[in-house]
């Protein structure tokens, strides 16, 4: 951009031509930097979307940057053919004008298109593999980190971890699990939990002893629009269209079910992205917990 600004005023500065096609040379092949900067992004960023199912910019972007390798050598090959101050102007409306316009806009597409997609798309572990492929490429326009080594280690800490399944254990950014245990834990929840995918079929639901409404392994893959009565549909569209709509989050209820007290909520689940993933029902009888009173501290607990 400082570049592009500078090439800009050049067209004011009251020089003798010499120095404005010197200058203007100069400027042009400081520019040419971006060629570095296209080739990590054609050859190490769009191979990571690509495996994300993302290929528009592979198959568009790649096309404007050659359009623009393209006006970059023509601006710098007509520089010579400049004879006369007042060949500045046509050059200038011929070649380094729609150089500067498509540079500009591919900056604007990175920024607000092409950057924030890959911030959504990409793993921690994706941005390390492009930060070790970037030292083949180089860099251009900021200095190349003296320690990659170290900066990985910096990256890895400061993105969010993906899961991970090994040898029979869940890694999560909090912890590690077996397989065994997380499932013990989650049926040993004191509320019944079901999870809907963004498809709105019924993916998962805990198995404790104690659930307040029954469910068969037969509901699994099930629309969830399939599990409710007729009278309940309307409801149940309702909150699925507002939580996919990003209006709501949270959608509760509360009723009385044979003696028992019982709070009904759903919630929304989103990526880390705000993308939503679908919608998890929690139940849960309040009938003891609404009769409590006073406290009864760990402390005070005796064998």
């Amino acid at each position: 951009e400082k570049i592009v600004d500078s090439l800009k005023k050049l067209k004011e500065e009251k020089e003798e031509l010499p120095r404005i096609k010197k200058k203007l040379n100069d400027l042009l092949n400081e520019l040419r930097g971006i060629e570095i900067h296209y080739a990590r992004k054609e050859l190490v960023l769009f191979p990571f979307l690509e495996k994300q199912g993302f290929t528009g910019p592979s198959k568009v972007m790649w096309g404007k940057d050659n359009e623009i390798r393209d006006l970059l050598k023509k601006s710098i090959s007509s520089v010579k053919d400049i004879n006369d101050i007042k060949n500045l102007e046509p050059y200038s409306k011929n070649s380094l004008e729609p150089l500067m316009e498509e540079v500009n806009g591919m900056i604007f597409k990175e920024e607000n298109i092409l950057f924030p997609t890959c911030l959504e798309k990409l793993s921690a572990d994706d941005w390390v593999e492009i930060l070790k492929e970037s030292d083949k490429i180089g860099y251009v326009f900021v200095e190349r980190p003296k320690e990659t080594g170290d900066l990985i280690k910096d990256l890895k800490s400061a993105l969010l971890e993906e899961p991970i399944f090994e040898d029979n254990e869940i890694s999560l950014p909090t912890g590690k699990l077996r397989l065994k245990e997380l499932m013990a834990v989650l049926n040993m929840l004191p509320v019944d939990i079901t999870f809907v995918d963004k498809e709105d079929k019924v993916r998962y639901f805990s198995d404790s002893k104690e659930r307040i409404f029954l469910r068969t392994k037969s509901v699994i893959g099930i629309k969830v629009q399939n599990c409710h009565p007729p009278q309940s549909l309307e409801a149940v569209e309702k909150i699925l269209k507002s939580f996919k709509e990003g209006k709501r989050d949270v959608v509760d209820f509360w009723i009385n079910a044979e003696g028992k007290f019982v709070y009904i909520r759903y919630f929304a689940v989103r990526d880390e992205a705000g993308s939503y993933l679908g919608t998890l029902e929690v139940s849960q009888d309040l009938t003891e917990i609404k009769t409590l009173e006073g406290e009864k501290r760990l402390d005070a607990e005796t064998c």
